[in-house]
């Protein structure tokens, strides 16, 4: 088969698709800094506690949060409508301690040691980000719902079904923090081998 009509027959596969976009995305990932102090590890760790990001009651050592909006393109088809176009735009925020002066050369090792692993424990909260919105634009692109002229129902069955994916991303967020913090989990020996200086 020659190679202009593989084209022609590729054209013509690609034209009797369903209207449906589904465009690649890239989420954009930023590292913000908040100042510390201290020269030893022990030092470190306690102006963690008095000035990390404050969630809810507590300070964390470090955050992850994110921005997400979408562009969306409802289309009456008959009597129903279909949601054909769901486009993210995602921003996520890893806020991280950052000491203020240059530390002494065996503590900025451990120092070092230790914010790579909790950059690492923060980029799977924003994988977990990444998958929860590839799930939206899974259940979003192609949703059709009857009887909805005037693309009204769409909307709230929309909002119901992201809620649900929402709700589940935060619980898997809530179950990765429980285990790395846990007695012997990955962030609990960052923080021992930090404050401990080996």
């Amino acid at each position: 088969m020659g190679a202009a009509v593989r084209s022609c027959l590729l054209a013509a596969c690609v034209a009797a698709l369903p209207a449906v976009a589904r465009a690649e995305w890239q989420a954009v990932e930023k590292v913000r800094t908040y100042a510390i102090s201290g020269e030893t590890g022990a030092e470190l760790y306690a102006s963690i506690g008095e000035r990390g990001p404050k969630l809810g009651p507590v300070r964390a050592i470090a955050h992850t949060d994110f921005k997400l909006t979408w562009t969306r393109k409802y289309e009456p088809q008959g009597d129903a409508c279909v949601l054909s176009t769901a486009r993210p735009k995602l921003t996520i925020t890893y806020m991280l301690p950052k000491p203020a002066k240059a530390l002494p050369a065996g503590v900025r090792e451990n120092w070092e040691t230790f914010i790579a692993g909790v950059h690492q424990h923060e980029r799977v909260h924003g994988d977990f980000i990444k998958d929860m919105v590839r799930q939206i634009e899974n259940t979003s692109v192609g949703l059709t719902v009857p009887d909805d002229p005037t693309c009204r129902k769409i909307r709230t069955e929309l909002t119901k079904r992201l809620g649900a994916l929402s709700l589940a991303q935060r619980q898997r967020s809530r179950d990765f923090d429980r285990v790395e913090m846990s007695d012997g989990g990955n962030v609990h020996q960052l923080i021992l081998k930090l404050v401990n200086g080996h």
